[in-house]
Protein backbone atom coordinates (compact mmCIF):
# COMPACT_ATOMS: atom_id res chain seq x y z
CA UNK A 1 0.00 0.00 0.00
CA UNK A 2 1.55 3.75 -0.76
CA UNK A 3 1.19 6.06 1.62
CA UNK A 4 1.24 9.94 2.19
CA UNK A 5 3.38 10.74 4.86
CA UNK A 6 1.99 14.19 6.24
CA UNK A 7 4.13 16.33 9.62
CA UNK A 8 7.54 16.24 11.01
CA UNK A 9 9.32 14.02 13.92
CA UNK A 10 12.32 13.85 16.28
CA UNK A 11 14.88 13.85 15.57
CA UNK A 12 17.92 11.85 18.39
CA UNK A 13 21.60 11.47 18.34
CA UNK A 14 24.22 9.38 20.56
CA UNK A 15 27.53 9.15 20.04
CA UNK A 16 28.39 6.28 17.30
CA UNK A 17 30.35 2.95 18.89
CA UNK A 18 30.71 1.10 15.98
CA UNK A 19 26.97 -0.01 15.64
CA UNK A 20 23.73 1.11 15.59
CA UNK A 21 21.59 0.15 18.95
CA UNK A 22 18.23 -0.72 18.78
CA UNK A 23 15.46 2.02 17.96
CA UNK A 24 14.13 1.50 21.86
CA UNK A 25 17.75 2.76 23.18
CA UNK A 26 18.04 5.48 20.97
CA UNK A 27 14.21 6.61 21.43
CA UNK A 28 14.88 7.85 24.71
CA UNK A 29 14.57 11.61 25.65
CA UNK A 30 18.45 11.80 27.17
CA UNK A 31 19.10 11.62 23.03
CA UNK A 32 16.66 14.13 21.99
CA UNK A 33 18.37 16.38 19.79
CA UNK A 34 15.68 19.17 20.62
CA UNK A 35 12.32 19.89 18.82
CA UNK A 36 12.41 20.78 15.29
CA UNK A 37 10.96 23.58 13.10
CA UNK A 38 10.72 23.40 9.80
CA UNK A 39 11.10 19.16 9.22
CA UNK A 40 13.68 17.13 8.15
CA UNK A 41 15.36 16.23 4.67
CA UNK A 42 17.12 13.48 3.97
CA UNK A 43 19.21 13.95 0.83
CA UNK A 44 20.79 11.10 -1.58
CA UNK A 45 22.89 12.69 -4.31
CA UNK A 46 24.78 9.67 -6.65
CA UNK A 47 27.64 10.83 -8.57
CA UNK A 48 28.10 8.58 -12.13
CA UNK A 49 30.61 8.18 -14.66
CA UNK A 50 29.25 6.86 -17.67
CA UNK A 51 32.07 5.26 -20.69
CA UNK A 52 30.70 5.40 -24.05
CA UNK A 53 32.10 5.17 -27.63
CA UNK A 54 32.00 8.19 -29.99
CA UNK A 55 28.85 6.68 -31.91
CA UNK A 56 26.65 6.35 -28.84
CA UNK A 57 25.83 2.67 -29.59
CA UNK A 58 27.50 1.04 -26.47
CA UNK A 59 28.21 2.58 -23.09
CA UNK A 60 29.02 0.98 -19.42
CA UNK A 61 28.21 3.10 -16.57
CA UNK A 62 29.33 2.97 -12.86
CA UNK A 63 28.47 5.17 -9.58
CA UNK A 64 31.73 6.73 -8.66
CA UNK A 65 30.58 8.39 -5.34
CA UNK A 66 27.28 9.35 -2.67
CA UNK A 67 26.67 11.88 -0.73
CA UNK A 68 23.88 11.39 2.07
CA UNK A 69 23.25 14.45 3.79
CA UNK A 70 19.96 15.03 6.69
CA UNK A 71 19.12 18.57 7.56
CA UNK A 72 16.91 19.87 10.16
CA UNK A 73 16.47 23.02 11.97
CA UNK A 74 16.52 22.92 15.64
CA UNK A 75 14.03 24.65 17.77
CA UNK A 76 15.04 23.90 21.46
CA UNK A 77 18.86 23.56 22.36
CA UNK A 78 21.34 24.23 24.70
CA UNK A 79 25.31 24.74 25.13
CA UNK A 80 25.38 20.48 25.00
CA UNK A 81 23.27 20.41 21.70
CA UNK A 82 26.14 23.16 20.70
CA UNK A 83 28.60 20.21 21.62
CA UNK A 84 27.33 17.73 19.38
CA UNK A 85 26.86 20.14 16.79
CA UNK A 86 30.82 21.44 16.34
CA UNK A 87 33.47 18.77 16.83
CA UNK A 88 35.22 21.79 18.33
CA UNK A 89 33.24 22.61 21.46
CA UNK A 90 34.07 21.81 24.55
CA UNK A 91 31.82 22.37 27.08
CA UNK A 92 32.29 22.88 30.70
CA UNK A 93 29.77 24.03 34.32
CA UNK A 94 29.83 24.96 37.31
CA UNK A 95 27.36 23.83 39.58
CA UNK A 96 27.88 26.74 42.16
CA UNK A 97 26.93 29.34 39.86
CA UNK A 98 24.54 26.98 37.30
CA UNK A 99 26.28 28.16 34.40
CA UNK A 100 27.34 26.31 31.12
CA UNK A 101 30.27 27.59 28.92
CA UNK A 102 30.79 26.68 25.73
CA UNK A 103 33.98 27.08 23.88
CA UNK A 104 33.71 26.96 20.20
CA UNK A 105 36.88 27.01 17.97
CA UNK A 106 40.27 25.72 17.59
CA UNK A 107 41.08 23.30 14.89
CA UNK A 108 43.68 21.34 17.77
CA UNK A 109 40.10 21.22 19.84
CA UNK A 110 38.25 18.88 17.14
CA UNK A 111 37.08 15.30 18.64
CA UNK A 112 36.82 13.54 15.61
CA UNK A 113 33.30 12.34 17.01
CA UNK A 114 31.05 10.76 14.88
CA UNK A 115 26.73 10.54 15.93
CA UNK A 116 23.80 8.45 15.08
CA UNK A 117 21.70 10.77 13.80
CA UNK A 118 17.81 8.98 14.09
CA UNK A 119 14.89 10.65 12.86
CA UNK A 120 11.15 9.36 13.67
CA UNK A 121 8.06 10.47 11.68
CA UNK A 122 5.18 8.62 14.46
CA UNK A 123 1.74 8.08 12.29
CA UNK A 124 -0.42 6.04 14.30
CA UNK A 125 -2.53 5.41 10.90
CA UNK A 126 0.38 4.19 8.76
CA UNK A 127 2.84 3.39 10.71
CA UNK A 128 6.26 5.33 11.79
CA UNK A 129 9.48 5.74 9.85
CA UNK A 130 12.66 5.81 10.88
CA UNK A 131 15.61 7.47 8.93
CA UNK A 132 19.16 6.53 10.78
CA UNK A 133 22.42 7.71 9.46
CA UNK A 134 26.38 7.86 10.89
CA UNK A 135 28.10 11.23 10.79
CA UNK A 136 28.65 14.37 11.99
CA UNK A 137 27.28 18.55 11.28
CA UNK A 138 29.63 19.40 8.61
CA UNK A 139 28.03 22.69 7.62
CA UNK A 140 28.51 24.80 10.98
CA UNK A 141 25.83 26.50 12.38
CA UNK A 142 24.12 30.07 12.78
CA UNK A 143 22.16 31.74 15.65
CA UNK A 144 20.48 34.71 14.78
CA UNK A 145 19.05 36.26 17.51
CA UNK A 146 15.91 38.39 16.58
CA UNK A 147 13.35 40.24 18.92
CA UNK A 148 9.91 38.52 16.80
CA UNK A 149 11.63 35.35 15.96
CA UNK A 150 12.78 31.84 17.81
CA UNK A 151 16.38 30.60 17.08
CA UNK A 152 16.42 27.88 15.07
CA UNK A 153 19.83 26.00 14.53
CA UNK A 154 19.87 24.41 10.81
CA UNK A 155 21.79 21.33 10.95
CA UNK A 156 23.12 19.15 8.62
CA UNK A 157 24.79 15.93 9.41
CA UNK A 158 26.81 14.55 6.26
CA UNK A 159 26.36 10.45 6.56
CA UNK A 160 29.62 8.79 6.85
CA UNK A 161 29.02 4.54 5.79
CA UNK A 162 27.93 2.77 8.92
CA UNK A 163 28.56 -0.94 7.84
CA UNK A 164 30.95 -3.07 5.75
CA UNK A 165 28.84 -2.39 2.78
CA UNK A 166 28.89 0.93 2.41
CA UNK A 167 25.62 2.11 3.60
CA UNK A 168 24.54 5.70 4.16
CA UNK A 169 20.98 5.59 5.06
CA UNK A 170 19.06 3.11 7.19
CA UNK A 171 15.20 3.82 6.04
CA UNK A 172 12.52 1.81 7.70
CA UNK A 173 9.11 1.60 7.98
CA UNK A 174 6.45 0.07 9.67
CA UNK A 175 3.70 -1.51 6.80
CA UNK A 176 1.02 -3.86 8.80
CA UNK A 177 0.13 -4.74 5.03
CA UNK A 178 4.09 -6.82 5.45
CA UNK A 179 2.91 -10.47 6.33
CA UNK A 180 4.45 -13.67 6.48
Amino acid sequence: MEKIVLGSGKIYITEYADSIPEDSIIEVDDNLLGYIQGGATISYKPTFYEAKDDLGLISKKIVTDEEAVLKSGVMTWNGETLKKLCSTARVTEDTSTHTRTVKIGGTGNYDGKKYVIHFVHEDETDGDIRVTIVGSNEAGFELAFAKDKETVINAEFKAQPLDSEGTLIIYKEEDNTITA
